[in-house]
Protein backbone atom coordinates (compact mmCIF):
# COMPACT_ATOMS: atom_id res chain seq x y z
CA UNK A 1 0.00 0.00 0.00
CA UNK A 2 2.83 2.14 0.77
CA UNK A 3 4.31 1.61 -2.35
CA UNK A 4 1.05 2.35 -4.17
CA UNK A 5 1.07 5.82 -2.72
CA UNK A 6 4.56 7.02 -3.29
CA UNK A 7 4.51 5.45 -7.19
CA UNK A 8 1.32 7.72 -7.16
CA UNK A 9 2.67 10.97 -5.59
CA UNK A 10 5.84 11.12 -7.85
CA UNK A 11 3.39 10.27 -10.88
CA UNK A 12 1.84 14.02 -9.37
CA UNK A 13 4.74 15.58 -9.10
CA UNK A 14 6.16 14.55 -12.21
CA UNK A 15 2.18 15.94 -13.83
CA UNK A 16 3.20 19.04 -11.51
CA UNK A 17 6.59 19.73 -13.30
CA UNK A 18 5.37 18.62 -16.77
CA UNK A 19 3.04 21.91 -16.43
CA UNK A 20 5.95 24.31 -16.14
CA UNK A 21 8.52 23.00 -18.95
CA UNK A 22 8.39 25.71 -21.07
CA UNK A 23 9.29 24.93 -24.44
CA UNK A 24 11.96 26.83 -26.59
CA UNK A 25 10.25 27.55 -30.08
CA UNK A 26 12.72 29.21 -31.91
CA UNK A 27 16.71 30.16 -30.93
CA UNK A 28 18.06 33.48 -32.61
CA UNK A 29 21.47 33.54 -32.32
CA UNK A 30 22.27 33.34 -29.00
CA UNK A 31 19.11 34.08 -27.67
CA UNK A 32 16.17 32.12 -27.30
CA UNK A 33 11.98 32.50 -27.78
CA UNK A 34 9.95 30.44 -25.65
CA UNK A 35 6.32 29.11 -25.79
CA UNK A 36 5.17 31.55 -22.86
CA UNK A 37 6.70 34.70 -24.65
CA UNK A 38 4.60 33.89 -27.53
CA UNK A 39 1.19 33.48 -25.43
CA UNK A 40 2.27 36.36 -23.50
CA UNK A 41 2.52 38.53 -26.66
CA UNK A 42 -0.41 37.66 -28.05
CA UNK A 43 -2.23 38.33 -24.78
CA UNK A 44 -1.30 41.61 -24.46
CA UNK A 45 -1.73 42.51 -28.05
CA UNK A 46 -5.20 41.45 -28.24
CA UNK A 47 -6.08 42.79 -24.99
CA UNK A 48 -4.30 46.43 -26.31
CA UNK A 49 -6.03 46.53 -29.60
CA UNK A 50 -9.80 45.29 -27.60
CA UNK A 51 -9.63 42.27 -29.76
CA UNK A 52 -10.86 38.84 -28.50
CA UNK A 53 -7.87 36.48 -27.81
CA UNK A 54 -7.08 34.31 -30.89
CA UNK A 55 -4.37 32.04 -30.20
CA UNK A 56 -4.39 30.20 -33.61
CA UNK A 57 -1.36 29.22 -35.54
CA UNK A 58 -1.72 32.14 -37.61
CA UNK A 59 -1.73 34.75 -34.86
CA UNK A 60 1.47 32.47 -33.38
CA UNK A 61 3.60 33.19 -36.31
CA UNK A 62 2.72 36.87 -36.02
CA UNK A 63 3.59 37.06 -32.77
CA UNK A 64 6.65 35.55 -33.70
CA UNK A 65 7.77 37.93 -36.05
CA UNK A 66 7.38 40.72 -33.70
CA UNK A 67 9.64 38.48 -30.87
CA UNK A 68 11.87 38.36 -33.35
CA UNK A 69 12.56 41.69 -34.50
CA UNK A 70 12.96 42.37 -30.24
CA UNK A 71 15.40 40.54 -30.08
CA UNK A 72 17.58 42.80 -32.46
CA UNK A 73 16.24 45.60 -30.46
CA UNK A 74 17.39 44.62 -27.33
CA UNK A 75 20.49 43.34 -28.32
CA UNK A 76 21.43 46.88 -30.18
CA UNK A 77 19.61 49.13 -27.10
CA UNK A 78 22.28 47.55 -24.81
CA UNK A 79 25.31 47.75 -27.11
CA UNK A 80 24.76 50.93 -27.72
CA UNK A 81 23.69 52.31 -24.45
CA UNK A 82 20.36 53.48 -25.60
CA UNK A 83 18.43 55.32 -22.82
CA UNK A 84 15.39 53.00 -21.39
CA UNK A 85 11.55 54.25 -20.39
CA UNK A 86 11.03 54.15 -16.72
CA UNK A 87 8.55 52.11 -14.34
CA UNK A 88 6.97 55.44 -13.89
CA UNK A 89 6.28 56.47 -17.60
CA UNK A 90 4.77 53.17 -17.91
CA UNK A 91 2.47 53.93 -15.03
CA UNK A 92 1.28 56.78 -16.77
CA UNK A 93 0.38 54.83 -19.47
CA UNK A 94 -1.42 52.43 -17.38
CA UNK A 95 -3.30 55.30 -15.51
CA UNK A 96 -4.74 56.41 -18.79
CA UNK A 97 -5.51 53.53 -20.21
CA UNK A 98 -7.72 52.98 -17.22
CA UNK A 99 -9.17 56.27 -17.46
CA UNK A 100 -9.96 56.61 -21.18
CA UNK A 101 -11.05 53.03 -21.62
CA UNK A 102 -12.35 51.37 -18.29
CA UNK A 103 -12.76 53.96 -15.53
CA UNK A 104 -12.25 51.96 -12.55
CA UNK A 105 -9.53 50.08 -11.77
CA UNK A 106 -12.10 47.22 -11.40
CA UNK A 107 -13.22 47.43 -14.63
CA UNK A 108 -9.18 46.70 -15.43
CA UNK A 109 -9.07 43.69 -13.10
CA UNK A 110 -11.85 42.44 -14.74
CA UNK A 111 -10.66 42.46 -18.77
CA UNK A 112 -7.00 41.47 -17.26
CA UNK A 113 -8.58 38.20 -15.55
CA UNK A 114 -10.17 37.49 -19.45
CA UNK A 115 -7.32 37.49 -20.91
CA UNK A 116 -4.80 35.74 -18.05
CA UNK A 117 -2.54 38.84 -17.14
CA UNK A 118 -1.78 41.19 -14.68
CA UNK A 119 -0.47 44.67 -14.53
CA UNK A 120 3.07 43.97 -14.62
CA UNK A 121 2.48 42.96 -17.57
CA UNK A 122 0.60 45.72 -18.90
CA UNK A 123 3.44 47.85 -17.45
CA UNK A 124 6.41 45.84 -18.59
CA UNK A 125 4.67 45.94 -21.89
CA UNK A 126 4.14 50.12 -21.63
CA UNK A 127 7.68 50.62 -20.58
CA UNK A 128 8.82 48.29 -23.55
CA UNK A 129 6.94 50.53 -26.11
CA UNK A 130 8.16 53.74 -25.18
CA UNK A 131 11.67 52.65 -25.35
CA UNK A 132 11.35 51.08 -28.73
CA UNK A 133 10.27 54.57 -29.82
CA UNK A 134 12.83 56.66 -28.46
CA UNK A 135 15.48 53.83 -29.63
CA UNK A 136 14.23 54.26 -33.18
CA UNK A 137 14.18 57.92 -32.65
CA UNK A 138 17.78 58.55 -31.77
CA UNK A 139 19.65 55.64 -33.45
CA UNK A 140 17.58 56.48 -36.92
CA UNK A 141 16.09 60.08 -37.47
CA UNK A 142 19.74 61.82 -37.06
CA UNK A 143 20.78 59.99 -40.68
CA UNK A 144 17.21 61.36 -42.10
CA UNK A 145 17.38 64.95 -43.71
CA UNK A 146 14.61 66.38 -46.15
CA UNK A 147 15.16 69.01 -48.83
CA UNK A 148 12.95 71.80 -49.76
CA UNK A 149 11.94 70.54 -53.09
CA UNK A 150 11.15 66.72 -51.28
CA UNK A 151 8.60 68.96 -49.51
CA UNK A 152 7.39 71.13 -52.38
CA UNK A 153 6.74 67.40 -54.27
CA UNK A 154 4.91 65.91 -51.50
CA UNK A 155 3.09 69.13 -51.41
CA UNK A 156 2.13 69.03 -54.84
CA UNK A 157 1.29 65.34 -54.92
CA UNK A 158 -1.11 65.63 -52.04
CA UNK A 159 -2.40 69.17 -52.57
CA UNK A 160 -6.05 68.00 -52.94
CA UNK A 161 -6.23 65.99 -49.54
CA UNK A 162 -4.18 68.71 -48.13
CA UNK A 163 -6.90 71.33 -48.89
CA UNK A 164 -9.80 69.33 -47.26
CA UNK A 165 -7.72 68.51 -44.40
CA UNK A 166 -6.48 71.59 -43.60
CA UNK A 167 -8.40 74.55 -45.56
CA UNK A 168 -6.85 77.63 -46.42
CA UNK A 169 -3.31 76.72 -45.79
CA UNK A 170 -0.46 77.63 -48.13
CA UNK A 171 2.78 75.22 -48.39
CA UNK A 172 4.57 77.43 -46.51
CA UNK A 173 1.97 76.87 -43.46
CA UNK A 174 2.68 73.21 -43.84
CA UNK A 175 5.97 72.96 -44.07
CA UNK A 176 6.89 72.03 -41.22
CA UNK A 177 3.49 69.29 -40.83
CA UNK A 178 4.91 67.76 -44.13
CA UNK A 179 8.55 67.92 -42.92
CA UNK A 180 7.62 65.70 -39.88
CA UNK A 181 5.66 63.79 -42.20
CA UNK A 182 8.67 62.91 -44.95
CA UNK A 183 10.75 62.72 -41.73
CA UNK A 184 9.00 59.83 -39.68
CA UNK A 185 8.18 57.44 -43.72
CA UNK A 186 12.32 57.46 -44.02
CA UNK A 187 12.98 56.68 -40.04
CA UNK A 188 10.47 53.92 -40.84
CA UNK A 189 12.39 52.55 -43.94
CA UNK A 190 15.55 52.47 -42.19
CA UNK A 191 14.37 50.96 -38.97
CA UNK A 192 12.86 48.08 -41.72
CA UNK A 193 15.52 48.15 -43.90
CA UNK A 194 17.56 47.23 -40.92
CA UNK A 195 15.64 44.29 -39.11
CA UNK A 196 15.65 43.06 -42.80
CA UNK A 197 19.71 43.38 -42.36
CA UNK A 198 19.53 42.06 -38.77
CA UNK A 199 17.51 39.04 -40.16
CA UNK A 200 19.66 38.48 -42.89
CA UNK A 201 23.04 38.24 -41.00
CA UNK A 202 21.55 36.00 -37.99
CA UNK A 203 21.52 32.08 -37.68
CA UNK A 204 17.97 31.35 -36.61
CA UNK A 205 16.55 27.59 -35.73
CA UNK A 206 13.27 27.01 -35.27
CA UNK A 207 12.52 24.42 -33.22
CA UNK A 208 8.78 24.43 -34.10
CA UNK A 209 8.11 23.79 -37.81
CA UNK A 210 4.81 25.44 -38.11
CA UNK A 211 6.39 28.91 -37.13
CA UNK A 212 8.31 29.50 -39.50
Amino acid sequence: MQLRAAVLLLIAQCLAYAVIIDRIAIVIGNAIIKDSDIDRDIRVTSFLDNQPLDLSPAKRKEAVNHLIDQVFIRREIRIGDYPVATAEEADEQLNRLVKQRFKTKAALDAALSRYRLTELDLRTQFQWQLTVLRFIDARFKPAVLISDQEIEKYYRQHQAALARQYPGKTLDDLRDRIHDVLTAEAVNQQFFAWLDEQRGNTKMKYLEESLQ
